[in-house]
């Protein structure tokens, strides 16, 4: 089942996570993650995104429940289908809740969930999520067998991975970040057929967002590395701003 036609506003989602590595570097109580999502907030954000690690590196339990009791805009709280993290989210129950990978070793999130190849246990998982009323999310590639398996399960959205296009465009390999867009393109669009709001995020710059922005199944895009970069040169009210007024620009 399919609403009549994509969505028109693309929603702007800002990650504070490394807000939180900044202040985990110096074991300090600043710079403080809910006093960012509270800029965020003032600057336009849609949502704020909080990514609650296994092992704690930036985001940790006290800023979870920070931001829910902070924030006035929804909570997309990422985390692994671990059973402490769903205990976690069930207690909370945030507005949204992404699920990802996670490996101890990476420095970032390095690809897509594999739905296809847990899909009994993810279906299992999400259900009771679901039953407390929190929209479930999955953070997979671009991959049919993933977005086909994401509906399967019940998931209301899936999160599409732009690392791989990020960093084709960073490196200057235009012909292959094109390729990539085009599937990223199919994948959204299968995505929306098959009844799945569709987001998308990872990597995403001034630079690149435009033709990921401009997908018009795209509802969603969650930025939030760069735009914690850039908040040391501009302020990060004024970088959302910006990223704001590019998004808004590609979506015509």
């Amino acid at each position: 089942m399919t609403s009549a036609s994509p969505p028109s506003r693309q929603r702007l989602g800002v990650n504070i996570d490394h807000v939180a590595t900044v202040r985990n570097a110096r074991g300090a109580a600043w710079p403080d993650p809910l006093r960012a999502a509270l800029l965020a907030e003032a600057a336009g954000a849609d949502g704020i995104t909080a990514h609650l690690r296994e092992d704690r590196r930036h985001i940790r339990d006290a800023d979870i429940e920070a931001l829910m009791a902070g924030i006035g805009i929804p909570l997309n709280f990422e985390c692994a289908a671990t059973a402490e993290m769903q205990a976690i989210a069930l207690r909370l129950k945030p507005h949204a809740i992404c699920l990802v990978p996670e490996k101890r070793e990476e420095r970032t999130t390095e690809g897509g969930l594999d739905v296809a190849g847990d899909e009994a246990r993810l279906a299992a998982y999400i259900a009771p999520l679901r039953d407390a009323g929190c929209r479930v999310s999955m953070f997979i590639s671009h991959d049919p067998r993933q977005i086909e398996a994401s509906a399967r399960i019940g998931a209301a959205v899936v999160e599409l991975h732009t690392g791989l296009y990020s960093e084709l465009h960073a490196d200057g390999h235009l012909a292959e970040a094109e390729a990539e867009l085009d599937a990223l393109r199919n994948g959204a669009a299968l995505a929306y057929s098959l009844g799945l709001e569709v987001h998308a995020g990872h990597g995403l710059t001034y630079e690149n967002v435009a033709p990921v922005a401009a997908m018009p199944e795209v509802k969603e895009l969650n930025i939030g590395h760069f735009l914690i970069g850039e908040a040391i040169y501009l302020g990060l009210g004024p970088a959302i701003e910006e990223m704001r007024r590019r998004m808004d620009e590609a979506r015509g």
